[in-house]
């Protein structure tokens, strides 16, 4: 047996968990161990709904498989005293316990299991004596990476999509059929392969009816795209791309999911008379049916080739745009499978073997608190720089007081950092072994560092905020930042600049940037003619921005770019919204209570509305034309990839994709129609394009596509090169300084 120390502390840290319960086991008797089976039946079962319902998880799947093994081993040796309740009998549900139904249920044909997890390569290697054993006979595996996301089935009629659904409580799910028709690569229409030839007795390649099952999950780069968008409207970041995937995936407005940046891979085919003989070829040709199939998967012939592939994507998962945490183990051969057969919980043919999380152990020096545009005070760490999945982390995020607490964190402390993706690093734990005698425990602050005033928390929030929003200079330049960022008003100005015109008393509040003349901009450092004329420019082109930019720009606390868009659409005027009772704004879709209270508050307060009016006087746009221009379907049925910098910011290319049909991809794949490539693309991106044969377009090309005649570039004169750069320098500053 090898012997694996790459997780050394965390591998004894498990073992030592097993054991002690062990040794607690031998003198338990019948009412101490009954008392250990309620509480940790209670405790897996309130983490299982936090995790897979509120998408707010509790602890890590390390603890919550430990705990679990800890409760399997009590009810082996007590099997009276089980629960009905016990999570060692049940999958982990997905279904929502608060008596809200806002998806139709409809039961799995098949169940819809799990998989027994292991963190110990000898439990795969016991694993595969048992096949062995079970089978006697020759037999091959299928080894496949372990996406971390949310599980989804899906059932093809006809080759067309008919339904998809979460796996639920394993036997009934939620139909998110409407949601998955916006995942770009889940195809509501198969594709015929290359070289089939259609007959009466065999019309299509695939059966009148299957079902594929496999896993939503965001890439990286949306992952981090969307924490950094919640950071900023100062929502608490999800904690995970598995917990971003399912939330996402579960939104009431299908429209929303869209714009989350999803995908799916698909690793299971069932259906009745399947002609595959093996795992492996039904994936195969779910590929060649247009299906999003993982290509890293490989068959093996023994244990000595599954700890090869185990080794080398422990290491090589770094490199991968998305997060994976395991690989997963399955006897190929189909009869076979069902010859092992299933448990009440997992199939006998299938084990996944989980990575452990990568992990870095560092100093916590000191903790600053900012203030955000909305007051909201955020704790954020300094620490010992650290090399962490080949960067160095010097901040991490506290999120707030509570975290805090729960953390027991001490000022000196040694911390675990994780990173959830390629920007966001979090704190995971204290090693309070480590600890130093004196090291002082820090105190949230009880007035805002900026301006003094008292801070304020609602018993139902978790952060506490400075109430002075009139008179906080950080909250005031925050806000202003906010008003021209990239994704509200798209003004060309940075941060550094914003804060020269506060400082400066040109600007207090967003209307008085539209009273800024050519005199007034000259004051700032390093303005000169031309800066003047762009920035003036840029600021005329922010009166064309849609309402719904508008609304999200006026920066309410609560309300981001997605629920800017569904009140806007909903209303239609801000007039609307003004006159609208506090119970119209709680009935709109994906409006809670708290974000209504917070939009009906802002537009009850005076000092709001004149400034509405001031920037309505300036012929900003308040309402929804009816003129606006309906979408088009130059673009139906492509899929484009971009890459490089543009004449305008990505997003605004991204769309332009959208409003004419066409859907955007964050990786090149076969069933890419076009990469757009912009000034200095991604090199692999354009390897990738160029080794599948697709087609890489430019702007121009892209533009004419279109038929965009009417839209000229913003930055098509000699300073265009200046323009990028400060506007790239601007998206930068936007984020959460953690760097």
């Amino acid at each position: 047996k090898k012997t694996y120390t790459r997780h050394g502390l965390l591998y004894f840290c498990g073992f030592c968990i097993i054991f002690v319960s062990y040794l607690a086991h031998c003198t338990m008797d019948r009412i101490e161990a009954q008392n250990r089976i309620d509480q940790l039946t209670e405790l897996l079962n309130d983490a299982s709904r936090r995790y897979y319902v509120d998408n707010s998880p509790v602890m890590t799947d390390y603890e919550f498989d430990m705990f679990l093994k800890e409760l399997e081993q009590l009810e082996k040796e007590y099997p009276d005293l089980s629960r009905d309740d016990s999570p060692v009998r049940r999958v982990g549900s997905d279904l929502a316990d608060n008596g809200r139904n806002e998806f139709v249920q409809r039961p799995h044909k098949h169940p819809m299991l799990s998989l027994g997890n292991t963190y110990d390569i000898s439990e795969v290697e016991a694993f595969a004596d048992r096949a062995k054993k079970g089978l006697g006979k020759a037999f091959t595996y299928s080894c496949e990476l372990k996406f971390d996301g949310t599980a989804i089935c899906l059932t093809y009629r006809d080759g067309v999509l008919y339904r998809a659904l979460t796996r639920g409580d394993g036997k009934v799910g939620d139909d998110v059929t409407a949601n998955a028709l916006h995942i770009y690569n889940i195809p509501r229409k198969l594709k015929l392969p290359a070289g089939f030839v259609p007959t009466a007795e065999r019309p299509a390649p695939w059966p009148s009816e299957f079902e594929i099952r496999g896993e939503v999950y965001m890439p990286w780069s949306s992952f981090d795209r969307l924490n950094i968008e919640r950071e900023k409207d100062e929502e608490p970041p999800f904690a995970n791309p598995r917990n971003a995937a399912s939330g996402s995936l579960k939104l009431i407005d299908s429209k929303a999911v869209a714009g989350r940046g999803l995908e799916c891979t698909l690793y299971h085919m069932i259906g009745d008379g399947l002609p595959f003989e093996t795992h492996s070829q039904a994936l195969d040709s779910a590929l060649e049916w247009g299906l999003p199939v993982s290509d890293k998967r490989k068959v093996c012939r023994d244990i000595e080739e599954i700890e090869e592939y185990i080794n080398y994507w422990d290491k090589a998962r770094k490199e991968l745009p998305f997060a994976t945490d395991g690989i997963v183990i399955k006897v190929n051969e189909l009869a076979y499978q069902k010859e092992l057969g299933y448990t009440a919980k997992f199939p006998r043919w299938a084990v996944a073997y989980k990575f452990k999380a990568e992990q870095a152990l560092t100093k916590l020096l000191s903790i600053d608190y900012q203030v955000g545009r909305t007051g909201a005070v955020t704790p954020v760490a300094n620490l010992e720089p650290v090399l962490l999945s080949g960067t160095v982390v010097k901040r991490a995020s506290l999120h707030n007081e509570d975290q805090m607490n729960l953390l027991d964190i001490h000022i000196g402390d040694y911390v675990y950092v994780e990173k959830g993706g390629e920007i966001i690093p979090k704190i995971t734990g204290v090693e309070k072994t480590m600890r130093p005698a004196d090291a002082p425990l820090p105190v949230f602050p009880r007035t805002c560092p900026d301006c003094g005033a008292t801070l304020e928390r609602d018993p139902d929030e978790a952060k506490a905020f400075c109430p002075n929003s009139g008179g906080c200079p950080k909250q005031i330049q925050a806000r202003l930042v906010h008003f021209l960022s990239r994704k509200a008003m798209n003004v060309i100005a940075g941060d550094a600049t914003v804060e020269q015109m506060f400082n400066l008393s040109l600007v207090k509040k967003p209307s008085d940037f539209y009273r800024l003349d050519r005199d007034k901009l000259l004051m700032l450092d390093g303005w000169k003619e031309k800066s003047v004329n762009r920035f003036l420019e840029s600021l005329q082109d922010s009166k064309n921005t849609p309402f719904q930019k508008v609304l999200y720009a006026l920066g309410i606390r609560y309300v981001g770019e997605t629920t800017a868009r569904i009140v806007a659409e909903h209303f239609g005027s801000i007039d609307r919204i003004i006159e609208a009772p506090l119970q119209e704004i709680q009935d709109v879709e994906e409006v809670g209570d708290v974000i209504a209270r917070s939009i009906f508050e802002y537009f009850h307060n005076e000092d709001n509305l004149r400034e509405i009016e001031s920037l309505r006087s300036f012929g900003l746009r308040f309402s929804i034309e009816a003129e606006k221009a309906e979408n088009t379907d130059k673009l139906q049925g492509n899929i484009i990839v971009i890459s490089g910098n543009f004449s305008v910011s990505r997003d605004e290319i991204k769309e332009l994709i959208r409003i004419n049909g066409g859907k955007n991809s964050s990786s090149v794949s076969s069933r890419t129609t076009y990469l757009l490539a912009g000034e200095k693309p991604g090199p692999e991106k354009v390897r990738k394009a160029q080794d599948l044969g697709v087609k890489i377009i430019g702007e121009a090309e892209f533009r004419s596509m279109i038929h965009e005649s009417d839209v000229e570039s913003r930055n098509d004169d000699a300073g265009s090169a200046s323009d990028t750069s400060e506007r790239r320098t601007y998206v930068e500053g936007e984020q959460l300084s953690l760097f």
